[in-house]
């Protein structure tokens, strides 16, 4: 299926405009995750989560008033379907205990009068639990990367096409934390599972585009590099649009239907899927290109440089 038949977009001639788009969103990340830093949430700074069932249906909405009236301020509220129970996320506070959680549950009681309830249960993520957690959502995605990086030296020969792929990704990644960061958002093992699945999908991409390229230099020798990698492009933009949509399309039903504890995660899906195909054809083939058209200009003028006058010519002239 081919939403353009006969595209002819010339992708590298503007590879500086698309350079300073990305230069322009990683400078706003990288400002913002210096200057605001990330909010984490629950599962890296700790908290309790609180399940309550309550006699009769209530307003997920009567509930989330309620919580922020007493204290609960911007807590994670997910609702079972087909019951009357709530799951509530509360992050730690300074003066939290086991005794102030009691005093919160009775301030809630008191706060819906005729709305009864009954604790299901309580548990607590200490800091030590949210340090381990922290760390090894560090490796998962320091691994992640690793193993990438590897699969894509045995994949491609070059090791530019390699680091090329590594580079968009890491465009990717840091970009979406820097939403995150302007946006004030939590981020927890949630957003980090988000995170990995961009670059899955970020990378899945890439590769897609590189072995068209990797064919197209098989059939096309005679041909220049640009002009190979801009048809490699235009052969799959049909292909990278309508994945591009196929995923958009489930992630914005999330984002607007998929209630407040997912919303922050199908925002990262969104905001992934937009970036991680803008990644695959405005950074990741464009920086191949500009390396090999450096690399050649290079190599060109090495071979133009006049050769030093031999000591015997010099000798003689003496």
């Amino acid at each position: 299926m081919h939403l353009f038949p006969k595209q002819h977009f010339d992708f590298l001639g503007k590879r500086y405009v698309f350079f300073a788009i990305s230069g322009l969103i990683l400078g706003a990340s990288v400002i913002s995750l210096a200057t605001r830093g990330i909010k984490y949430g629950i599962d890296f700074t700790g908290g309790t989560t609180i399940q309550l069932t309550f006699d009769k249906p209530i307003a997920m909405g009567r509930l989330r008033q309620a919580s922020d009236k007493i204290g609960w301020k911007n807590a994670g509220i997910q609702s079972y379907t087909g019951t009357n129970s709530f799951d509530i996320r509360v992050q730690a506070q300074a003066n939290g205990s086991a005794e102030q959680l009691d005093r919160d549950l009775t301030a809630l009681q008191a706060a819906l009068p005729d709305d009864a309830f009954k604790v299901d249960s309580k548990s607590y993520v200490g800091p030590a639990v949210s340090r381990q957690l922290r760390s090894r959502a560090i490796w998962a995605i320091v691994l992640s990367l690793l193993g990438i990086i590897i699969y894509l030296g045995f994949r491609f020969s070059n090791p530019i096409w390699g680091v090329a792929g590594i580079v968009a990704l890491f465009h990717d990644v840091l970009a979406t934390y820097g939403l995150f960061s302007i946006l004030h958002a939590d981020v927890d093992l949630l957003i980090i599972s988000a995170i990995l699945t961009i670059g899955g999908y970020s990378i899945h991409d890439t590769i897609v585009i590189f072995d068209r390229m990797r064919e197209k230099m098989h059939i096309m020798r005679k041909e220049p590099l640009g002009k190979i990698m801009n048809e490699s492009m235009n052969e799959t933009l049909s292909r990278t649009v309508i994945t591009s949509m196929t995923v958009l399309v489930v992630v914005l039903i999330l984002f607007f239907f998929g209630g407040q504890v997912i919303h922050h995660f199908a925002m990262a899906m969104v905001f992934g899927a937009v970036v991680g195909t803008y990644s695959s054809v405005a950074v990741a083939a464009p920086l191949v290109y500009e390396w090999n058209l450096r690399h050649e200009k290079g190599r060109a003028a090495e071979n133009n440089k006049p050769n030093p006058p031999s000591k015997s010519k010099t000798a003689g002239k003496k």
